[in-house]
């Protein structure tokens, strides 16, 4: 029987149909370390990872059994994709279940940094009365009728798009390849260069997986070509941005706000946008609800038994 090793002990319902086909191990109330998954690793056929839990060479030189990581995650940047196909390891990942509600994040992280809506809470509980009110204070962009340009036009950013297009937004988009007519035809979105996206968008919001090619995507330079007016929006990956080069472009007006989901440097974002009120963030809450965390655990479990069985379809990872 195959074996199935799951790194992390949370929505357990989700893996219901797995545990009752198959030998599955879970930890108890708490997630594995590495150094425990690398012990017990040689005898599992499948790793069921978390997205921070870092499946690399050194792991899966330990696995010789390994048939399968399915991630339980949309980003596949901790696990060594590259050597797992060259070892005849499938990749599977969760793309389906995180769309919706990220997009949604997006969303709000947009319409929040543009209205000054966490920055006017945490003012009026903050002074209360001593709070100025009145026609011009406390203004903020509008939405409709402006343009929000999406760098990385996948399933996160054409849901976006769909939900901009609701606002009465002009979408347009770059991307690595451009969608064919009909799908821009039925999403309403403009391809354009990135140097046109930069310099034309007033929001502009960053759905594109991370890769060695879209490692610091927005730096100096792309900030520099973007509106003194332009909102930075980040719900992908927090190296996607050089956040030292933003801290400087929010502190020197380059660029108007920021609103980020994710950080370079790990969980917390540099001090310094700390004591920004022109930038809203919010710890990696993308996919944050109960509901959809639930969903995602089942999406693995599906990719374990589709992989298994060939009764389902498996989301899988083609290239690194």
């Amino acid at each position: 029987m195959m074996r199935i090793l799951v790194t992390y002990d949370m929505f357990r319902e989700g893996f219901a149909e797995l545990e009752s086909k198959y030998e599955v191990t879970f930890p108890e109330g708490r997630d594995f370390t590495y150094e425990e998954v690398m012990e017990q690793i040689p005898e599992y056929d499948v790793l069921c990872s978390m997205f921070n839990f870092p499946v690399d060479k050194n792991l899966i030189d330990h696995a010789p059994k390994l048939r399968l990581v399915a991630n339980y995650a949309v980003g596949y940047n901790n696990i060594d994709v590259a050597y797992c196909l060259e070892k005849g390891i499938t990749v599977a990942n969760t793309p389906d279940p995180v769309t919706a509600p990220t997009a949604n994040l997006a969303l709000a992280l947009m319409l929040d940094a543009a209205r000054r809506v966490t920055e006017c809470d945490r003012k009026l509980h903050t002074l209360r009365k001593s709070m100025k009110i009145g026609v011009l204070e406390n203004l903020g962009i509008g939405v409709t009728g402006h343009v929000l340009g999406i760098i990385g036009m996948g399933r996160i950013g054409k849901a976006l798009a769909k939900r901009a297009n609701a606002l009465g937004m002009e979408v347009i988009y770059h991307n690595r390849h451009q969608l064919y007519i009909e799908e821009e035809t039925k999403l309403n979105v403009t391809y354009v260069s990135k140097e046109e996206l930069l310099a034309k968008a007033d929001f502009v919001s960053l759905n594109a997986p991370y890769t060695p090619e879209t490692y610091h995507i927005i730096g100096e330079a792309e900030l520099q070509q973007m509106k003194p007016s332009a909102i930075l929006i980040n719900t992908a990956r927090g190296p996607l941005v050089d956040e030292h080069a933003l801290v400087k472009a929010l502190q020197a007006g380059t660029i108007h706000g920021a609103g980020l989901d994710v950080f370079e440097f790990g969980d917390y974002p540099l001090p310094e946008l700390l004591e920004m009120d022109n930038v809203v963030l919010t710890p990696h809450i993308g996919t944050q609800t109960t509901e959809t965390r639930v969903i995602m655990a089942r999406a693995v479990a599906n990719n374990v038994i589709g992989f298994i069985e060939g009764d389902r379809p498996v989301s899988r990872v083609l290239h690194p």
